[in-house]
Protein backbone atom coordinates (compact mmCIF):
# COMPACT_ATOMS: atom_id res chain seq x y z
CA UNK A 1 0.00 0.00 0.00
CA UNK A 2 1.48 3.64 -1.04
CA UNK A 3 0.45 6.04 1.00
CA UNK A 4 -0.01 9.34 -0.04
CA UNK A 5 1.35 12.10 2.04
CA UNK A 6 0.24 15.86 2.63
CA UNK A 7 1.52 18.50 -0.13
CA UNK A 8 2.86 20.77 2.48
CA UNK A 9 2.38 24.51 1.54
CA UNK A 10 4.45 26.93 0.53
CA UNK A 11 4.65 28.51 3.64
CA UNK A 12 7.05 26.02 5.09
CA UNK A 13 9.78 27.36 3.19
CA UNK A 14 9.52 30.46 5.81
CA UNK A 15 10.07 29.03 9.03
CA UNK A 16 13.53 28.29 8.67
CA UNK A 17 15.53 29.58 11.33
CA UNK A 18 12.36 27.60 13.59
CA UNK A 19 14.01 23.99 11.86
CA UNK A 20 17.17 25.44 12.70
CA UNK A 21 16.77 25.68 16.11
CA UNK A 22 16.50 21.51 16.72
CA UNK A 23 17.90 20.96 20.26
CA UNK A 24 15.71 18.24 21.44
CA UNK A 25 17.36 16.64 24.56
CA UNK A 26 18.53 13.32 25.39
CA UNK A 27 16.17 10.48 26.38
CA UNK A 28 16.88 9.82 30.43
CA UNK A 29 17.88 6.12 30.90
CA UNK A 30 15.59 4.54 33.16
CA UNK A 31 15.49 1.42 35.62
CA UNK A 32 14.87 -1.78 33.70
CA UNK A 33 12.94 -2.71 36.52
CA UNK A 34 10.50 0.17 36.12
CA UNK A 35 7.10 -0.25 35.16
CA UNK A 36 5.33 1.53 31.86
CA UNK A 37 2.37 3.58 33.01
CA UNK A 38 0.55 4.01 29.98
CA UNK A 39 -2.84 3.60 29.09
CA UNK A 40 -2.65 4.32 25.38
CA UNK A 41 0.57 4.48 23.04
CA UNK A 42 -0.43 6.01 19.72
CA UNK A 43 1.39 6.35 16.53
CA UNK A 44 0.64 9.30 14.65
CA UNK A 45 1.24 9.85 10.45
CA UNK A 46 0.87 12.01 7.72
CA UNK A 47 -1.92 11.29 5.40
CA UNK A 48 -4.31 12.61 3.30
CA UNK A 49 -5.83 8.89 2.47
CA UNK A 50 -8.87 8.26 4.74
CA UNK A 51 -8.43 7.63 8.33
CA UNK A 52 -9.59 4.18 8.35
CA UNK A 53 -7.20 3.07 5.17
CA UNK A 54 -4.49 4.14 7.30
CA UNK A 55 -5.46 2.69 10.75
CA UNK A 56 -5.62 -0.48 9.21
CA UNK A 57 -2.69 -0.69 7.58
CA UNK A 58 -0.73 0.09 10.74
CA UNK A 59 -3.64 -1.91 13.34
CA UNK A 60 -1.38 -4.53 13.72
CA UNK A 61 1.55 -2.89 14.13
CA UNK A 62 0.81 -0.56 16.87
CA UNK A 63 -1.14 -3.23 18.85
CA UNK A 64 1.66 -5.64 18.36
CA UNK A 65 3.98 -2.49 20.12
CA UNK A 66 1.53 -1.80 22.93
CA UNK A 67 1.17 -5.63 23.75
CA UNK A 68 4.92 -5.61 23.91
CA UNK A 69 5.35 -2.46 26.06
CA UNK A 70 3.89 -3.87 29.40
CA UNK A 71 3.53 -7.57 30.82
CA UNK A 72 1.59 -6.11 33.83
CA UNK A 73 -1.11 -3.88 32.31
CA UNK A 74 -3.06 -4.01 29.31
CA UNK A 75 -1.80 -0.84 27.11
CA UNK A 76 -4.20 0.45 23.73
CA UNK A 77 -2.45 0.70 20.10
CA UNK A 78 -3.98 3.43 18.65
CA UNK A 79 -3.80 5.29 15.09
CA UNK A 80 -3.96 9.13 14.61
CA UNK A 81 -3.75 10.26 11.47
CA UNK A 82 -3.29 14.03 10.76
CA UNK A 83 -3.55 15.37 6.93
CA UNK A 84 -0.05 18.02 7.42
CA UNK A 85 2.89 17.60 9.40
CA UNK A 86 2.11 20.44 11.68
CA UNK A 87 -0.76 19.19 12.66
CA UNK A 88 1.12 15.86 13.56
CA UNK A 89 3.49 18.34 15.77
CA UNK A 90 0.52 19.84 17.26
CA UNK A 91 -1.33 16.49 18.13
CA UNK A 92 2.47 15.50 19.43
CA UNK A 93 2.71 18.58 21.29
CA UNK A 94 -1.16 18.01 22.94
CA UNK A 95 0.07 14.36 23.64
CA UNK A 96 -2.52 13.02 21.44
CA UNK A 97 0.54 11.19 19.98
CA UNK A 98 3.37 9.51 21.15
CA UNK A 99 5.21 8.74 18.23
CA UNK A 100 5.30 8.63 14.16
CA UNK A 101 7.19 7.54 11.17
CA UNK A 102 8.17 9.55 8.57
CA UNK A 103 10.79 10.09 5.88
CA UNK A 104 13.36 12.94 6.42
CA UNK A 105 12.05 15.96 5.64
CA UNK A 106 8.85 15.63 7.09
CA UNK A 107 10.66 14.71 10.15
CA UNK A 108 12.82 17.56 10.28
CA UNK A 109 10.33 19.94 9.45
CA UNK A 110 7.87 18.05 12.64
CA UNK A 111 10.23 17.86 14.90
CA UNK A 112 11.74 21.30 14.16
CA UNK A 113 8.64 22.31 16.04
CA UNK A 114 10.31 21.42 19.23
CA UNK A 115 7.59 18.92 20.60
CA UNK A 116 9.19 15.53 19.16
CA UNK A 117 12.77 13.88 18.70
CA UNK A 118 14.11 11.24 16.45
CA UNK A 119 14.57 7.87 18.30
CA UNK A 120 15.31 5.06 15.53
CA UNK A 121 16.08 4.53 11.76
CA UNK A 122 13.27 2.14 10.09
CA UNK A 123 14.24 0.00 7.04
CA UNK A 124 11.17 0.63 5.23
CA UNK A 125 11.29 -1.48 1.70
CA UNK A 126 14.19 -3.41 3.28
CA UNK A 127 16.50 0.03 2.74
CA UNK A 128 18.39 1.49 5.28
CA UNK A 129 19.19 4.54 3.35
CA UNK A 130 18.08 6.30 -0.25
CA UNK A 131 18.94 9.27 -2.10
CA UNK A 132 17.60 10.63 -5.16
CA UNK A 133 18.73 10.45 -9.22
CA UNK A 134 18.57 12.95 -11.40
CA UNK A 135 18.48 11.87 -15.18
CA UNK A 136 17.49 12.42 -18.53
CA UNK A 137 16.78 10.89 -21.70
CA UNK A 138 19.85 9.99 -23.39
CA UNK A 139 18.89 11.71 -26.28
CA UNK A 140 17.72 14.70 -24.60
CA UNK A 141 20.45 17.38 -24.94
CA UNK A 142 21.36 18.11 -21.49
CA UNK A 143 24.01 16.33 -20.46
CA UNK A 144 25.36 18.47 -17.51
CA UNK A 145 22.92 20.24 -14.36
CA UNK A 146 23.75 23.31 -15.84
CA UNK A 147 22.16 22.62 -19.22
CA UNK A 148 18.95 22.41 -17.48
CA UNK A 149 19.04 26.42 -17.18
CA UNK A 150 15.86 27.18 -19.62
CA UNK A 151 14.41 24.07 -19.32
CA UNK A 152 11.78 22.14 -17.57
CA UNK A 153 12.25 19.19 -15.23
CA UNK A 154 9.40 17.01 -13.40
CA UNK A 155 9.80 16.50 -10.03
CA UNK A 156 7.25 14.02 -7.47
CA UNK A 157 5.38 15.93 -4.84
CA UNK A 158 5.98 19.10 -2.72
CA UNK A 159 6.15 16.40 0.43
CA UNK A 160 8.50 14.19 -1.11
CA UNK A 161 11.95 13.61 0.06
CA UNK A 162 13.44 12.04 -2.00
CA UNK A 163 11.35 13.47 -5.27
CA UNK A 164 11.26 16.95 -4.20
CA UNK A 165 13.35 18.18 -1.25
CA UNK A 166 16.67 16.49 -1.65
CA UNK A 167 17.03 17.21 -5.70
CA UNK A 168 15.53 20.38 -5.33
CA UNK A 169 18.18 21.23 -2.31
CA UNK A 170 20.77 19.43 -4.34
CA UNK A 171 20.41 22.20 -6.83
CA UNK A 172 20.59 25.03 -5.60
CA UNK A 173 23.78 24.23 -3.94
CA UNK A 174 24.88 23.88 -7.01
CA UNK A 175 23.90 27.75 -7.71
CA UNK A 176 20.98 26.92 -10.03
CA UNK A 177 17.64 28.94 -9.45
CA UNK A 178 14.36 26.98 -9.70
CA UNK A 179 10.79 28.33 -9.90
CA UNK A 180 7.60 26.26 -10.00
CA UNK A 181 5.59 25.97 -12.65
CA UNK A 182 1.83 24.93 -13.58
CA UNK A 183 2.09 22.72 -16.83
CA UNK A 184 5.31 21.26 -18.40
CA UNK A 185 4.84 23.21 -21.77
CA UNK A 186 4.74 26.75 -19.53
CA UNK A 187 7.33 29.05 -20.37
CA UNK A 188 11.21 29.51 -18.52
CA UNK A 189 13.55 32.11 -18.59
CA UNK A 190 17.05 31.11 -19.45
CA UNK A 191 18.29 32.00 -16.07
CA UNK A 192 15.84 29.27 -14.33
CA UNK A 193 15.14 25.81 -14.17
CA UNK A 194 11.53 25.09 -14.57
CA UNK A 195 9.70 22.13 -12.35
CA UNK A 196 6.53 20.75 -11.69
CA UNK A 197 5.03 18.17 -9.96
CA UNK A 198 3.88 15.10 -11.27
CA UNK A 199 2.51 13.24 -8.08
CA UNK A 200 3.98 9.45 -9.83
CA UNK A 201 7.13 8.46 -9.90
CA UNK A 202 5.74 6.70 -13.31
CA UNK A 203 4.87 9.92 -14.44
CA UNK A 204 8.45 11.93 -13.96
CA UNK A 205 9.72 8.98 -16.32
CA UNK A 206 7.22 9.24 -19.05
CA UNK A 207 7.47 12.83 -19.41
CA UNK A 208 11.41 12.40 -19.44
CA UNK A 209 11.26 9.44 -22.28
CA UNK A 210 8.49 11.77 -24.28
CA UNK A 211 10.45 14.63 -24.02
CA UNK A 212 8.22 17.40 -22.94
CA UNK A 213 10.74 17.92 -19.64
CA UNK A 214 14.61 17.40 -19.87
CA UNK A 215 15.25 15.45 -16.85
CA UNK A 216 13.36 14.23 -13.43
CA UNK A 217 14.40 12.68 -10.03
CA UNK A 218 13.15 10.01 -8.20
CA UNK A 219 14.58 7.90 -5.53
CA UNK A 220 17.20 5.46 -6.21
CA UNK A 221 14.86 2.28 -5.59
CA UNK A 222 12.68 3.67 -8.19
CA UNK A 223 15.45 4.54 -10.56
CA UNK A 224 16.42 0.54 -9.47
CA UNK A 225 12.77 -0.58 -10.72
CA UNK A 226 13.25 0.91 -14.21
CA UNK A 227 12.81 -1.99 -16.68
CA UNK A 228 16.12 -2.71 -19.13
CA UNK A 229 13.53 -0.89 -22.09
CA UNK A 230 13.66 2.68 -20.13
CA UNK A 231 17.16 1.82 -18.47
CA UNK A 232 18.44 1.30 -21.62
CA UNK A 233 17.19 5.24 -22.87
CA UNK A 234 18.29 7.25 -20.13
CA UNK A 235 21.38 8.52 -18.01
CA UNK A 236 22.01 9.76 -14.90
CA UNK A 237 22.63 13.79 -14.50
CA UNK A 238 23.39 13.44 -10.83
CA UNK A 239 23.17 11.80 -7.34
CA UNK A 240 22.36 13.49 -4.29
CA UNK A 241 23.65 12.47 -0.61
CA UNK A 242 22.13 9.00 0.88
CA UNK A 243 19.94 9.79 3.82
CA UNK A 244 18.15 7.79 6.16
CA UNK A 245 15.21 5.98 4.42
CA UNK A 246 12.81 6.07 7.10
CA UNK A 247 12.72 7.49 10.93
CA UNK A 248 10.86 7.18 14.08
CA UNK A 249 10.41 9.62 16.54
CA UNK A 250 8.93 9.92 19.92
CA UNK A 251 7.41 13.07 21.54
CA UNK A 252 9.47 14.79 23.92
CA UNK A 253 8.03 14.61 27.16
CA UNK A 254 7.61 10.89 26.51
CA UNK A 255 7.92 8.91 30.28
CA UNK A 256 11.53 7.62 30.29
CA UNK A 257 10.34 4.13 31.01
CA UNK A 258 8.46 3.94 28.21
CA UNK A 259 10.62 5.45 26.09
CA UNK A 260 13.62 3.23 26.50
CA UNK A 261 10.86 -0.14 26.57
CA UNK A 262 9.59 1.51 22.93
CA UNK A 263 13.28 1.13 21.56
CA UNK A 264 14.09 -2.47 23.07
CA UNK A 265 10.57 -3.56 21.30
CA UNK A 266 11.23 -2.04 17.91
CA UNK A 267 14.89 -2.77 18.09
CA UNK A 268 14.05 -6.42 18.84
CA UNK A 269 10.88 -6.57 16.50
CA UNK A 270 12.49 -8.37 13.63
CA UNK A 271 13.88 -11.13 15.65
CA UNK A 272 10.17 -12.17 16.56
CA UNK A 273 8.89 -14.52 14.35
CA UNK A 274 4.96 -12.76 14.97
CA UNK A 275 6.94 -9.26 14.80
CA UNK A 276 8.84 -10.06 11.64
CA UNK A 277 5.64 -10.92 9.78
CA UNK A 278 3.92 -7.40 10.68
CA UNK A 279 6.97 -5.80 9.40
CA UNK A 280 7.06 -7.02 6.43
CA UNK A 281 3.11 -6.56 6.00
CA UNK A 282 3.79 -2.88 6.99
CA UNK A 283 5.59 -1.24 3.91
CA UNK A 284 8.16 -4.54 3.70
CA UNK A 285 10.29 -2.91 6.80
CA UNK A 286 12.91 -4.89 7.36
CA UNK A 287 13.54 -3.81 10.81
CA UNK A 288 14.63 -0.89 13.31
CA UNK A 289 17.86 0.34 14.15
CA UNK A 290 20.19 2.57 16.04
CA UNK A 291 20.55 6.16 14.37
CA UNK A 292 23.60 6.06 12.43
CA UNK A 293 25.79 8.09 14.29
CA UNK A 294 23.32 8.76 17.06
CA UNK A 295 20.64 11.36 16.88
CA UNK A 296 22.83 14.45 17.03
CA UNK A 297 24.56 13.27 13.89
CA UNK A 298 21.14 12.56 12.18
CA UNK A 299 20.11 16.16 13.05
CA UNK A 300 23.40 17.84 12.02
CA UNK A 301 22.97 16.34 8.22
CA UNK A 302 19.68 17.44 8.28
CA UNK A 303 19.88 20.60 9.00
CA UNK A 304 23.20 20.60 6.01
CA UNK A 305 21.06 19.21 4.05
CA UNK A 306 17.89 20.93 4.28
CA UNK A 307 18.93 24.11 5.34
CA UNK A 308 19.58 25.86 1.90
CA UNK A 309 16.25 27.00 0.75
CA UNK A 310 15.10 30.01 -2.01
CA UNK A 311 12.04 31.55 -1.57
CA UNK A 312 9.82 29.78 -4.06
Amino acid sequence: MKIQRHSFSAFLFGIGALLLALTPGAIAAAPAAETVKLRTISLGMVSEVPPVQIEEHFRDFVRYVARKLSSTSDIEGKVVVAPTALQLAKLLEEKKVDFYLESPYPTYVINGQGAAQLLLRRWKSGMAVYHSVLFRKKDGGATRLEDLRGKMIALEDPGSTSGYFLPKMFLLRKGLRLTEKPTPEAKVSPKEIGYVFTYSAEKIVDLVLSSKVAGGAISNDDYGRLDEKKRAVVAILAETEDLPRHLLSIRKDLPAAAANRLRGVLLSMHQDEEGRKILEKTDNTTKFDILPGGEESVRRKFVEVFRSRDKN
